[in-house]
This record gives C-alpha cells, sequence and structure tokens, in this order.
C-alpha cells in the first residue's frame, strides 16, 4: 500500500509541474509576441514614417527654396527611397486604422511625387498641399504607434503579472502537497488500531 502512496504522491507532483509549465509557457509565448511587436511592427515602423517624413522634408525645402537643382537631380532618387520605405512599412502589420491610413498615405505620396518642376504658382500651392496631406498622414501613423506600442506593453505586463501569480500559486500548492504527501505517506492506519 505505501508504494501507491509514492506513486499517487509523486504523479500528483509530475501533474502539477506538467500543468504549471504549460501555463507558464503561454504567458512567455505572450510577452515574447508583445516584445517582437513592440520593436518589428512599432519601433521599425516608427523608424520607417521618420525616414518618410526626412525626404517629404527635404522636398519642402527644395519647394520653398525654389531649388530646381534638387527636382533635377535628387527628386527621382529620394521618390525610388521612398517607395522602398513604404514597401517596408507595408510589411509591417499593421491595425485597420493603419491600413486606411497607410492607403491614404500612398495615393497622397504618389499625387505629390507627379510634380517635376512645380516652379510655377498654381503648382507650387497644389505640391505645397500635398505635402501637407502627406505630413499629416505621417502624424496620424506615429500616434497610431505610439498607441499600439502602449498597448503591447500592456499585455506583456498581464502575461508577466500572470507569470508572478502563477508562480506563487505554485509554491503553495507544491507546499500543501508535500504536507499531503508526508501525511499520506508517514499516516498508517493499522499502527493506530
Amino acid at each position: 500500500m505505501s508504494k501507491v502512496k509514492w506513486i499517487l504522491g509523486i504523479l500528483m507532483i509530475f501533474v502539477l509541474i506538467i500543468a504549471t509549465n504549460l501555463i507558464d509557457r503561454n504567458n512567455f509565448l505572450r510577452v515574447k509576441d508583445a516584445v517582437e511587436t513592440i520593436y518589428e511592427d512599432r519601433v521599425v515602423a516608427n523608424d520607417i514614417i521618420f525616414e518618410i517624413n526626412s525626404l517629404v522634408h527635404d522636398k519642402e525645402l527644395a519647394l520653398v527654396k525654389q531649388d530646381s537643382l534638387y527636382f533635377i537631380e535628387k527628386n527621382e532618387v529620394k521618390v525610388k527611397k521612398m517607395l522602398s520605405l513604404l514597401s517596408r512599412f507595408e510589411k509591417t502589420r499593421l491595425t485597420k486604422e493603419e491600413k486606411l491610413l497607410f492607403a491614404n498615405l500612398k495615393e497622397h505620396i504618389t499625387q505629390m511625387n507627379t510634380y517635376k518642376q512645380p516652379f510655377g504658382t498654381n503648382e507650387s500651392e497644389a505640391l505645397q498641399a500635398k505635402i501637407n496631406e502627406v505630413k499629416d498622414d505621417l502624424h496620424d501613423l506615429t500616434k497610431i504607434q505610439l498607441s499600439e506600442g502602449g498597448r503591447q506593453l500592456n499585455i506583456s505586463k498581464k502575461a508577466i503579472n500572470s507569470v508572478e501569480l502563477f508562480t506563487q500559486l505554485e509554491i503553495y500548492i507544491l507546499i500543501g502537497l508535500a504536507i499531503l504527501i508526508q501525511i499520506v505517506v508517514i499516516y498508517d492506519p493499522k499502527k493506530t488500531e
């Protein structure tokens, strides 16, 4: 009978350890996913937005200065770089709101890049209007990066808190099981009779 008690005691501990490891594993995967998302889909995306904003600023500066050399020599290179950055941004995980804003951004950038020599009054004003639309889209996308990064951070904090809670529960349950196993193993009903 004592072998059965030992086997049951060890089996109970084994089942508890497996269950807690599965719960912990799930929580660690949630933390890992949240951290990767914060980096890949928020920090990298924010860097891409910054780079695009810098290219747009260069174009705006050339427009204000009426720098025809920029539009002759540098514009095409900057447009290609901007399109490459848009392609990289598209590969990040986008929310529904981001997808809509990103579609607007692509359309506004395409429209902005159609101006080759915008030095007439109407063309200059039209290009400035497109630049402003692009800057507004970039600003809105930056705000989304911030809010989504915060949301992912909250997910990881909740998962970490769950891990801490389950770790404390594991300790209490293991102590309780150790006491129970000791009682089961030590208690011998034949001796009390």
